[in-house]
């Protein structure tokens, strides 16, 4: 038995839900954390037990590392992604696997012919919650999946970060930041996108930061604050969508798809697990018989998993000679569909979705991420 090595780049905020999961899952282990702020790095490897650290150059040079996990800004997914394979690593990549779907998709030509692998967040498709909703509903749980509605809606990150500039710039925006969630999830379910139509607004031109240092200081809105985009799968299913940071009123997590023999609800796709409900359609009104409908509650594992779930996935099925769950083909399908919205905001026109996918796999059966197996 032997955990694989993993090397970290990039030491920000989201590195510490990494770290403390890919040191707890029985076979992953990281030997080094790099970052641009080596102090940074050295920071982040003491507090979580890491034996080196140091800059991106050295995590890619370290021997013992198999598997880079790219943490950086969206700006810089694609450059530290292909500089990993060419160093001849496997990569996970936060998401959006990139900003440019042609530098996107040349990722992936450099991992296949090299033979390496690319995985891509989000990795709360792992999860115990979205995997049991995906297993009720290819059990047949609602029928056939006719169409689906999200919302994601929140007054904007600007209420709380303290440098939310970059959230509201080119390449970020609520499409770019969570529709990564939600559109992972509906094309896992319902199949890939074949077109897709959107319309965008910005609430606002600048935006002023409210807490932090920087409070009071005005930033310029690059990018639609609020889209909305409906998509038609190449199933035939459709789904309407939201995503919002100018919302009074905050609503996350909304997944809900109907069927042809009842509807579902699934948990929030930025988390790992949450309610899952079902419901049958009401056979015949009659006059003086309640109207209401009965929720069926569907249950699932109660396992405490991560981010880092997704590499360590990754992991397993290169040794199994399986595909990984949420690989860079989805991100990749994913990246596409949302430019192709941002397109469609911009033209006012319905604009079609040039990659496609093969079906998304469920996680084996008795997936545990605790016990070592390599």
């Amino acid at each position: 038995m032997s955990a694989v090595g993993i090397g970290i780049i990039g030491a920000g905020v989201i590195s510490d839900t990494y770290l403390e999961h890919l040191q707890a899952f029985g076979d992953t282990e990281v030997r080094i954390v790099g970052d641009l702020h080596v102090d940074r790095a050295a920071a982040q490897a003491q507090a979580h037990g890491v034996p080196a650290h140091g800059t991106a150059g050295d995590v890619l040079a370290h021997p013992e590392v198999e598997l880079v996990i790219n943490l950086t800004i969206p700006a810089a997914h694609l450059d530290v992604s292909r500089a990993a394979i060419a160093a001849g690593k496997h990569v996970w990549t936060e998401k959006p696997l990139g900003l440019d779907l042609d530098g996107a998709a040349q990722l992936l030509r450099e991992a296949d012919a090299a033979g390496l692998r690319v995985g891509c967040a989000p990795d709360t498709l792992l999860g115990p919650g979205f995997q049991a909703a995906r297993r009720a509903i290819e059990a047949g749980r609602i029928g056939r999946p006719l169409f689906a509605q999200t919302a994601f809606q929140t007054q904007g990150p600007d209420l709380w970060h303290p440098n939310p500039g970059f959230l509201f710039a080119q390449g970020a925006g609520p499409l770019m930041d969570m529709g990564p969630y939600y559109l992972s999830a509906l094309v896992s379910i319902l199949g890939p996108v074949a077109t897709v139509a959107a319309v965008g607004t910005k609430a606002q031109e600048e935006r002023e930061i409210r807490t932090g240092p920087l409070a009071g200081t005005r930033f310029p809105v690059e990018v639609p604050s609020t889209i909305q985009l409906v998509a038609a799968f190449e199933s035939g299913a459709q789904s309407q969508s939201l995503l919002s940071f100018d919302s009074p009123l905050e609503r996350h997590g909304v997944v809900e798809i109907h069927g042809t023999e009842g509807s579902i609800v699934l948990p929030d796709p930025n988390r790992f697990a949450g309610r899952i409900a079902a419901v049958r359609p009401l056979g015949m009104l009659v006059d003086g018989l309640s109207h209401e409908q009965v929720w069926e509650e569907i249950p699932h594992p109660e396992l405490e998993v991560g981010r880092g779930i997704g590499a360590l996935d990754m992991v397993r099925a290169i040794a199994e000679g399986r595909p990984h769950v949420a690989s860079g083909e989805l991100g990749l399908h994913v990246l596409d569909t949302m430019l192709s919205a941002a397109r469609s905001a911009e033209t006012g026109r319905t604009e079609a979705v040039a990659s496609s996918l093969a079906p998304v796999p469920l996680l084996p059966e008795g997936f545990d991420p605790f016990r070592a197996t390599l």
